[in-house]
């Protein structure tokens, strides 16, 4: 099901949607009825030879209104790919483009760079340039989790992933080696960067009878499920995560659920209140050998 939707949200936006003037001429339309078209507001002119349909995706709009392609984060994430920053919109603006129009607005970032594809696409960049973008657009530990989110839907796979890394700086490569599809959320990947940190064993994705599948498990024992809104919002769902606790602690497992948020942008504090869950643990079968 996430192949089908995310094969259907990349086909619907590399679809064409800006039209040149030749384009609509070949289509059959004429020079008047181009004009008429665009003065009746059926028709928009979004610059020089670059005509769309009213219900063109706004963002896409603004980019090649701008003067350039829909880019980086804000393609990455118009395709189902996680990233942890999408608040501004990103645009391409390639090095030979005149006639520059500001943006709308002051947050947008313009993207410039010789080594971006030409393409034939006249409203968005290539995925592979996406994702040099926005590799270099985020801090590391965003980049994995966008890279995770890449594989696990299948829209890189680790091959192609080395060849575009061989295209970025020398000191991004070590972020190649902690991607791990298996994360099937950004804030799984956050969680296996916290649990890396504290040096602890863990596994991820574990099927346990009667229970299902969860998250992690760390040190054999406990249990983290990566909350968040999207897929754990409802009575419903409470319900059956509770049920899952509970036979769970049936078969000797301990369950927390951080929240999505904290793991995102306040990992110190679920780094430590994992590290101090551990250690509570730990100390009553300390106490149970020494007696």
């Amino acid at each position: 099901m996430i192949k089908n939707k995310t094969a259907a949200l990349r086909s619907e936006l590399y679809a064409q949607m800006v039209f040149s003037r030749a384009d609509l001429l070949q289509g059959g339309a004429s020079g008047h009825e181009i004009t008429r078209a665009v003065n009746a507001g059926l028709l928009l002119r979004l610059r020089r030879d670059h005509y769309a349909h009213p219900d063109i995706d706004p963002d896409v709009a603004e980019a090649v209104r701008v003067g350039g392609r829909l880019a980086c984060l804000t393609l990455l994430q118009k395709l189902g790919v996680f990233v942890l920053n999408a608040a501004c919109l990103h645009i391409f603006i390639a090095p030979d483009t005149s006639r520059i129009r500001a943006p709308r607005l002051r947050s947008t970032v313009l993207h410039w760079s010789r080594r971006s594809q030409r393409g034939k696409s006249r409203h968005v960049v290539s995925l592979r340039d996406a994702v040099l973008q926005a590799t270099l657009c985020q801090d590391p530990r965003a980049a994995i989790a966008t890279l995770d989110s890449l594989l696990h839907l299948r829209l890189a796979t680790r091959t192609q992933l080395i060849g575009l890394f061989e295209l970025l700086p020398v000191r991004l490569q070590p972020i190649l080696s902690l991607v791990d599809g298996t994360a099937e959320s950004g804030p799984e990947t956050y969680m296996r960067l916290i649990l890396r940190t504290l040096g602890v064993r863990f596994e991820t994705q574990v099927v346990i009878p009667g229970v299902g599948r969860v998250d992690f498990v760390i040190e054999g024992w406990l249990i983290i499920e990566c909350d968040s809104k999207e897929f754990h919002e409802g009575w419903n769902k409470q319900v059956e995560d509770r049920r899952r606790d509970i036979a769970a602690a049936g078969l000797g497992y301990t369950t927390i659920r951080p929240i999505a948020s904290d793991i995102l942008y306040d990992s110190p504090s679920v780094r430590q209140k994992i590290s101090d869950v551990l250690e509570a643990f730990a100390q009553p079968a300390r106490r149970r050998r020494v007696a």
